[in-house]
């Protein structure tokens, strides 16, 4: 089994060209994302996109997405989030988008490894929902792969962070955990949505988030005084390596500001 490699970008949030989202712009944050695979990870199998494509889900943010991801080298594929309108996602990129029963969800099988793009949207739900449909296309695409791993890449967080997102988590996470345990070889599960990297071991799943490329929040986990901040950055992607013996998971600033160190100092 040879290495695999792709990155994962997630909470675009864009709105039409031009438009300020948050007081961001959103799709300058796309475009430097885009230039960073190019440059860096020119090799990556594939790109995936995890949901949270528009801000307001108008046509004009997915016609915005479409004409900024032209310019992406590796081929691409997205899955929606809770910020989407599937029906607007689906007049610009087209209804081969929607399974009839994983709705926007696809999986990809590739160097050994089976990768599961889930879509855990649900119109008019802030949080995330597997429907009956894409519950029996998990477990449909997770029975098929036994004898390979899996990574599964979503919008919605499943396990909870102790933080105030959990309010919008992926419900009926015991449905999902008995489905995620179908599989002999699962090797974790990337969530975006959160809009802040974490690590953790869900019932023995690791289970990670990013970022993401707009705004972060601040970890507001228990015994933090005040409310949680909405920050600037610093407009994260997960790079992934996933080999015969394990997968890692590196975040990569793509928007960075920070100072790059004078050679010297390292002498």
């Amino acid at each position: 089994m040879s290495l695999l490699k792709f990155i994962v970008l997630s909470d675009l949030h864009l709105g039409p060209a031009g438009v300020a989202v948050n007081g961001l712009d959103p799709g300058a944050r796309l475009s430097q994302a885009v230039a960073a695979i190019n440059r860096d990870h020119a090799d990556a199998d594939f790109v995936l996109v995890a949901g949270d494509l528009a801000d307001q889900g108008e046509a004009a943010a997915y016609h915005h997405l479409r004409d900024r991801l032209a310019e992406l080298g590796p081929p691409v594929h997205l899955t929606l989030g809770n910020h989407d309108d599937r029906t607007a996602f689906l007049s610009v990129f087209g209804p081969r988008h929607d399974d009839p029963e994983g709705r926007a969800s696809r999986a990809l099988d590739a160097k050994g490894y089976r990768i599961i793009l889930l879509d855990t949207s649900e119109p008019g739900l802030v949080g995330g929902r597997l429907c009956a449909g894409r519950k029996r296309w998990l477990a449909a695409c997770l029975d098929e792969a036994r004898d390979r791993p899996v990574i599964v890449v979503q919008h919605h967080h499943a396990n909870p962070l102790s933080l105030p997102v959990d309010q919008i988590i992926l419900e009926d996470g015991a449905d999902y955990l008995a489905l995620l345990s179908r599989h002999p070889d699962l090797r974790g599960v990337i969530a975006g949505h959160v809009h802040l990297p974490s690590a953790a071991f869900w019932h023995g799943i690791p289970m990670v988030t990013l970022a993401g490329s707009h705004y972060s929040v601040s970890p507001h986990v228990p015994g933090v005084p005040g409310g949680q901040r909405q920050l600037e950055g610093p407009a994260q992607m997960a790079v992934v390596l996933a080999g015969p013996d394990g997968v890692t998971i590196h975040f990569q600033d793509h928007s960075e500001r920070h100072l790059t160190l004078a050679p010297g100092l390292f002498a």
